[in-house]
């Protein structure tokens, strides 16, 4: 059984991510992200934490695997759907799912790898200090994964020309990780193919930060 834990959110932030996953049964693919099932495929099964895990598509998939996940996001609508599926898949006894505010709660403990998968958001969202937090999270001989959008995808409508897609390596720089404690395994743009909205497909650009602490 999923156990649930809840702490304090802001209430327009967790409203806003409710009413966007509310607008349609199902907003993400529910497959695994391809950068996390790369790097996790060589791996044996360990302790995971998936930060703003959605619909839950990679924390079912790491389950499916062995590891243990917890799954946090602030939205309900999301973390309902992640444990449907998840018990679906027969995997609900290996994921906990935490409802966090990552502006102002972080999930305690530490972890054989630490995902953060587009941790960009319209709303504030002080994504240094949850990258760091992220980093802080990491157990010794384990990984932080952060993937980031590049750019914008070929079928968006509107330009938003002051917006900034960091590089992998201000990434990396914004980590502000002990050299001597971590070794980086990757640091690259990664280049998939994705389908728009309307079904359109196009190339997308990924922003990939792999380390490992020592």
């Amino acid at each position: 059984m999923i156990e649930h834990e809840a702490h304090r959110v802001d209430p327009a932030t967790a409203r806003y991510w409710d009413d966007l996953y509310q607008q349609r049964d199902r907003v993400w693919s529910g497959r695994v992200n391809a950068v996390l099932a790369e790097v996790v495929d060589p791996l044996g099964p360990g302790t995971a934490l998936d930060l703003g895990c959605g619909e839950g598509g990679d924390a079912i998939w790491l389950a499916g695997r062995g590891w243990r996940v917890t799954a946090v996001d602030v939205s309900t609508t999301a973390l309902d759907r992640l444990t449907a599926e998840a018990t679906r898949a027969g995997v609900a006894s290996r994921i906990t799912v935490a409802r966090h505010d990552l502006t102002r709660t972080f999930p305690a403990g530490r972890y054989d790898l630490v995902s953060a998968q587009f941790l960009q958001s319209p709303l504030e969202l002080s994504r240094q200090a949850v990258l760091r937090n992220a980093a802080r999270a990491v157990t010794a001989g384990g990984r932080l994964l952060v993937v980031e959008h590049g750019a914008p995808p070929p079928w968006a409508r509107e330009s938003h020309p002051h917006a900034h897609f960091a590089s992998p390596e201000e990434i990396l720089a914004a980590l502000d990780l002990d050299a001597d404690g971590w070794h980086t395994e990757r640091l690259e743009a990664y280049h998939r193919t994705g389908t728009g909205p309307d079904g359109e497909t196009g190339t997308l650009v990924d922003h990939v930060v792999l380390v490992r602490r020592d």
